[in-house]
């Protein structure tokens, strides 16, 4: 029988949550404000080439640092411990969310978003190598680390939340640079998560069996060579590129539609009925109102992916100790999402808002769940002095740097295809979807399954 959690293991579960909710709170953030911001800071309109490169670039340079550092920060957490990684990488991404929204030129954006990136990119490998070796039950174990990873999901919802709440009151709250702007109310948003783990840090124990090893001085040095071994070599290249076909999705498909949204037709019939007037003062009113009912329409669509990527999250959490074997348990989202993701953005454009909040709860949910998948999987394949790094390696190497081109794949495809600036960005959205989904699939063949249920010694 699984023992009941303890008090401190409740406490352990809430930060971890906390941890993993404001991950994805600050990474789903940029689709709902990086039109505003890119407009303001750079003056580019969407749709226009120079916009869609600038999307490129806010997306994947932060994630190529994230990446970078991110596998540094799985080194770390093999010498350095657990709990202080974890940590230091949510105060970083905390505060540097904050220090964005202050922001006066397009340089200082992307370098605050793109230490929000690495901060969110240790945290990941910290907190799951954490979590796996605090929890020796098997069982206790597969259902704290899919459950706390659950609250991703719900990250990206209280973003979406936050950001129609924003929009709707950033007229009322303190004024920066002369302005109300709601995209830099979003972005100091971010701050939130620094709060509790300042009170809760010291309550927080280490990893006892990272800890037992140091302190009996048999706690091997790490390194990425040894990820390459003859006995991990299989293990470290599948996920790594595994791990780049979930973010692929992901980045290069699910996190665009929030720019296809304001030029689908019932958006486009919600626009202001009057038309533009001539006076400047008015127009920027008109401009204004009209911009923010397409973010509000937007939010909404993607809250219902995220209410899907919450409910394949809580699927994984509950089937992760069910079914016996990880390919089986992949394909169980693999399989469906390789028809369904593709087919709802080669719809996208001329679908009505409801079709595609119901698209998008099936796109969250298939794509978001392979995100818990790793979680779970991970920490079983690595042993003690690896499990940071080896983590970091295919979350990092593999789903960061690789999986997050996708985004620049696609915006750089969608100007080279014809029609309307949502139409081809649909439409390459929609072949970036495709290619991912069964790359992954095919190389779920020789995805290796844990040996017995225990962590790797």
């Amino acid at each position: 029988m699984t023992n009941r959690l303890t008090s401190t293991q409740w406490l352990i579960c809430v930060i971890a949550a906390i941890g993993f909710a404001f991950d994805i709170y600050e990474l789903l953030m940029l689709p709902l404000i990086i039109a505003p911001a890119l407009r303001e800071l750079v003056n580019v309109a969407p749709g226009t080439p120079a916009y869609n490169d600038w999307v490129g670039v806010m997306l994947w340079v932060p994630a190529i640092a994230g990446g970078i550092f991110g596998l540094l920060g799985g080194y770390l957490t093999d010498r350095l411990g657990r709990r202080r990684v974890l940590t230091w990488s949510i105060l970083l991404y905390a505060f540097s969310a904050f220090a964005a929204g202050f922001s006066t030129t397009i340089w200082q954006f992307l370098f605050f978003r793109s230490l929000t990136f690495i901060g969110v990119c240790v945290e990941f490998v910290a907190a799951v190598s954490w979590l796996a070796e605090l929890f020796p039950d098997a069982k206790q174990r597969e259902k704290v680390l899919g459950y706390t990873q659950a609250f991703s999901s719900l990250g990206g919802a209280l973003v979406t939340a936050a950001s129609v709440w924003i929009l709707a009151n950033a007229a009322s709250l303190p004024e920066i640079y002369g302005a109300h702007e709601a995209w830099r109310y979003t972005l100091m948003s971010g701050v939130v998560p620094a709060l509790p783990l300042i009170i809760i840090r010291p309550f927080l124990p280490e990893s006892p069996a990272w800890l037992a090893k140091k302190q009996a001085g048999t706690l091997r040095r790490p390194s990425v060579a040894q990820l390459f071994s003859p006995e991990l070599r299989r293990t470290t290249i599948v996920t790594t590129l595994m791990f780049a076909c979930s973010y692929g999705a992901a980045f290069g498909a699910i996190q665009h539609m929030p720019r296809i949204v304001p030029a689908t037709p019932d958006v486009v019939m919600m626009a202001p009925e009057r038309p533009m007037p001539q006076d400047a003062p008015d127009a920027a009113l008109w401009r204004a109102e009209s911009g923010r009912m397409k973010q509000q329409q937007s939010a909404a669509v993607q809250w219902w992916q995220e209410i899907g990527g919450l409910a394949g999250r809580t699927l994984l959490a509950m089937l992760v100790i069910v079914i016996a074997s990880r390919r089986g348990l992949l394909r169980v989202f693999q399989v469906p999402g390789i028809i369904v993701v593709p087919l709802v953005f080669w719809f996208a454009p001329t679908s009505s808002l409801d079709t595609l909040k119901i698209g998008m709860f099936f796109a969250g949910l298939f794509t978001v769940a392979q995100f818990s998948f790793w979680g779970n999987y991970l920490p079983r394949v690595y042993p003690t002095h690896l499990r940071g790094t080896g983590e970091a390696f295919a979350a990092n190497v593999g789903g960061r740097m690789l999986g997050t081109g996708f985004a620049f794949v696609t915006t750089t495809l969608a100007s080279n295809l014809g029609g309307a600036p949502h139409v081809q960005l649909a439409m390459a959205a929609t072949i970036v979807a495709t290619f991912v989904y069964i790359a992954g699939f095919g190389l779920s063949c020789f995805l290796p399954e844990p040996k017995g249920t225990d962590l790797p010694e």
